[in-house]
């Protein structure tokens, strides 16, 4: 069974595209359930041996432990998706984990600023000045001082990054992006002209999204700091990523960890009570458009969800805006 869990998750890896990410965490629910159904001293049952109620078994031992049912959810989907490859790969008949149901799950509402917000949130980011990071990490001196060499352009005109911070987050939020697709967008995939993203998503599937005029005005102004990066560091021995759009201060593809601690760190600076990340302006994105009338199949499009039910999560989000405001607003509420 481990030589099958390895195969599987190289398929995640070679043919999925799958992110790091899922591959590590696919690769640690396998070995979990591995543990459980191989203690000391017993051998490690052949494919063929797991069966549903194994599973039943090991999906209880996971609520005795006091795991949550998202977590316990996320591991049993796991297992069902290493078994059906299993079938598909004719290592097995059926997919044991077919018949095993899933926790059920509180439904949640993602928390959306409203399109105000939104907009003056924005607006505020180019008039404020970072203290710190930019998408990597400083060199410093013995002295404990920064060197200006090793940091690049952004500790002589910190303005320069906010440029390009600016441009990130008014793309997240122009063309509703996972952040996934965000640090993966290359200047090949982008028409300036028509203002369109070529977009590799989940599965590495295409989609066309377009992006509006704030978007396109940010990104015109982040330009000359990417052009100034990629010459700073021509000669370095790890060459700077000229195809990546954004990039961090050593003119390296900018990592989807940085792209989170940058849109944190502005949402602090413009008000200490907000929470974002990266996911919150799509989640704007998707909800903003709703609210305005789009048509939820085309949201599902713009979003490149596989199924309309991951978008319906957003009429939740935008009839409780509603509500929000009615009870705001309605002398009688």
């Amino acid at each position: 069974m481990k030589r099958a869990m390895d195969s599987f998750l190289e398929y995640l890896r070679s043919v999925r595209n799958s992110s790091p990410h899922t591959v590590t965490n696919y690769g640690k629910d396998l070995s979990q359930f591995l543990e459980y159904m191989s203690p000391p001293g017993a051998e490690i049952p052949g494919l063929g041996q797991v069966t549903h109620q194994m599973i039943r078994e090991f999906v209880g031992h996971l609520h005795e432990e006091g795991l949550a049912k998202s977590s316990i959810a996320r591991k049993l989907a796991a297992l069902r998706s290493f078994f059906k490859y299993c079938v598909r790969e004719g290592f097995l008949k059926d997919n044991p984990a077919r018949l095993v149901p899933t926790p059920k799950l509180p439904k949640r509402i993602p928390s959306v600023l409203s399109a105000e917000e939104m907009g003056g949130f924005l607006d505020q980011v180019s008039g404020v000045r970072r203290t710190g990071g930019q998408g990597g990490k400083r060199r410093t001196t013995g002295a404990g001082q920064t060197s200006a060499a090793a940091s690049g352009p952004g500790v002589a005109d910190e303005s320069l990054f906010v440029k390009r911070d600016r441009a990130i987050l008014e793309l997240l939020y122009a063309a509703g992006l996972r952040v996934s697709e965000l640090t993966g967008l290359n200047l090949a995939d982008m028409d300036q002209r028509d203002q369109i993203l070529r977009v590799r998503g989940k599965g590495n599937k295409e989609r066309i999204v377009p992006y509006g005029a704030q978007a396109a005005r940010a990104l015109e102004a982040y330009w000359p700091l990417r052009e100034r990066l990629l010459d700073e560091h021509a000669g370095n021995a790890k060459k700077p990523a000229r195809d990546a759009v954004f990039l961090n201060y050593m003119g390296r593809r900018l990592t989807q960890r940085s792209v989170g601690r940058i849109v944190k760190s502005y949402a602090k600076l413009v008000n200490v009570n907000w929470d974002l990340h990266p996911h919150s302006l799509r989640h704007a994105f998707a909800t903003h458009l709703l609210a305005d009338g789009a048509d939820l199949r085309a949201i599902q499009e713009l979003l490149g969800h596989q199924s309309l039910s991951t978008t319906q999560k957003y009429t939740h989000a935008s009839i409780r805006q509603l509500m929000e405001i009615y009870d705001k607003s309605h002398p009688h509420a």
